[in-house]
């Protein structure tokens, strides 16, 4: 039995309440985890607070904070194995992802070491000649960082990597549901030699930790990853702060395949948009929007992959599909499959948990051509069960792929160059893969519009949202300031 503490002004803290973590994968206690309540939130923005404003931080040269972020990224290059078994331990992704996305993870704290001391201002060619003006970029300051289970470490760092960069201290709140593998990275953290307090990491329960620290009035950012209704309530809370708020949130993504395409390479993308991960990821490709002359062929080979994918032990390197995180999403997967058939759609393949310990739950097809809006369409199963809909023409797979109020990712396979820019042009999503899907990269912006939230994570300008604008006015001018009831 392993017991975690909270990261907190450079110490850690036990917590005076704790709850257990259980393995999805054997549903066994194998951990207590620190429950933070309104004082130890009070303690972290405390702490981010004074950090910011101290000399050790606020007069750190950014070039000294890049330098900083290098040393964190190889700490986490050195401890990724170690952070790979507790992330597959307590959320139950299958190790050869986990150990796969965190050794990337570490690139993209070397991306932002690289942006820290290229924030820069500007200067204006203000219309008055006596005046020099340019504007300068500054932190906004403290941040709440919340990241939800699946993830955690790559989902955090797309936070935690541009505010460090702009100068924000940070207060991260783990999901309660597998928050190992972010106490842990707090350790990490903690050895790389930034300023107590520059990151804090806390975990607990929405009710007494996340809306505490979200409606904290020295909370100036809130920047979230997780579902449309907790986004809500977040808005909702930011209301008593006034700090902004960056959301990444769901999605319920097309995956669409003309019949020119490269049917191995598509059918592959297609495992690996919805299969992968356990299919637990906002940009599974859920929805495949096919071509009616393929649609058959197609479905048969991914029934085929489905069936022949490898299910097990998460910690084993040959598994494919680990268990879903809990017992609720189990039972959700399960309940919206019914609710589906119910509605006419056809499954393929899967469909009920397997009779074993652990959360699990195969792959799923279900073919929605000719049922009568089965939920599977329009809700996110956070789970590896794909719906199908085919199409006849273009313009009807644009129509079927927009019919959603996601906006998050989407997918398009196809030979014609010409179509590609076309469906490019007509999605309306925040990401757009063409013949290929699940690809990432520091370098590239991530995140949508409508429920999937706002905002975007990756690239310069995710660092630039850590910052605000500051117009500093020089006047050149040593003759006494005429009439000083007008403004000028």
């Amino acid at each position: 039995m392993q017991t975690f503490q909270h990261y907190i002004g450079g110490a850690f803290h036990t917590a005076e309440t704790q709850f257990e973590s259980r393995d999805p994968a054997t549903g066994e206690v194998w951990a207590m985890m620190p429950e933070a309540r309104e004082a130890d939130v009070e303690a972290a923005v405390q702490a981010a607070e004074d950090a910011f404003f101290s000399p050790d931080w606020a007069g750190m040269t950014a070039s000294s904070r890049g330098k900083l972020l290098l040393r964190l990224a190889d700490l986490i290059s050195e401890n990724a194995p170690k952070l790979a078994e507790l992330e597959t331990r307590d959320t139950g992704k299958i190790i050869r992802e986990t150990s796969a996305q965190i050794a990337y993870v570490a690139e993209y704290y070397r991306y932002y070491a690289g942006i820290a001391d290229k924030i820069e201002g500007a200067h204006l060619p203000i219309d008055k000649p006596d005046m020099e003006v340019w504007l300068r970029r500054e932190p906004v300051g403290v941040v709440a960082a919340i990241v939800p289970w699946n993830s955690q470490l790559f989902l955090s760092a797309v936070k935690i990597g541009p505010a460090l960069a702009a100068g924000c201290t940070v207060v991260l709140k783990a999901s309660e549901e597998g928050p190992a593998p972010m106490l842990e990275f707090a350790r990490i953290f903690d050895q790389a030699g930034f300023p107590p307090g520059v990151l804090n990491v806390i975990t607990g329960f929405g009710p007494t930790c996340g809306a505490v620290l979200t409606s904290h009035p020295k909370v100036a950012h809130v920047a979230f990853t997780g579902g449309p209704g907790t986004a809500r309530a977040i808005v909702r809370n930011s209301a008593e702060n006034l700090a902004s708020t960056s959301l990444e949130l769901g999605g319920k993504s097309p995956f669409i395949v003309f019949e020119d395409a490269d049917l191995d390479s598509a059918v592959n993308a297609q495992v690996s948009g919805i299969f992968a991960a356990t299919g637990q990821s906002c940009v599974a490709g859920s929805r495949l929007v096919v071509s009616a002359k393929i649609k058959d062929e197609f479905v048969a080979r991914l029934k085929e992959k489905a069936e022949a994918v490898a299910i097990g032990n998460p910690q084993d390197m040959a598994t494919e599909v680990g268990p879903l995180c809990t017992a609720a999403q189990s039972a959700h997967a399960q309940g919206l499959v019914a609710k589906s058939v119910a509605c006419g759609a056809k499954l393929v393949t899967g469909g009920q948990p397997m009779m074993r310990p652990g959360h699990y739950f195969p792959p799923t097809i279900l073919d929605c051509d000719g049922a009568e809006n089965p939920p599977c369409l329009t809700q996110e199963f956070f789970g590896p069960v794909l719906s199908v809909t085919s199409f006849e023409t273009e313009a009807e797979a644009v129509q079927i792929a927009n019919d959603t109020a996601y906006g998050l990712a989407s997918g398009v396979f196809t030979r014609d160059l010409t179509r590609a820019h076309r469906m490019i042009r007509a999605i309306r999503a925040g990401i757009v893969w063409v013949n290929t899907y699940r690809a990432v990269s520091p370098i590239a912006p991530f995140g949508g519009h409508g429920l999937s939230g706002h905002g975007r994570e990756g690239g310069l300008q995710a660092a630039l949202d850590y910052t605000k604008v500051k117009a500093v006015w020089l006047r050149t001018s040593d003759d006494p300031i005429p009439d000083p009831f007008v403004m000028r």
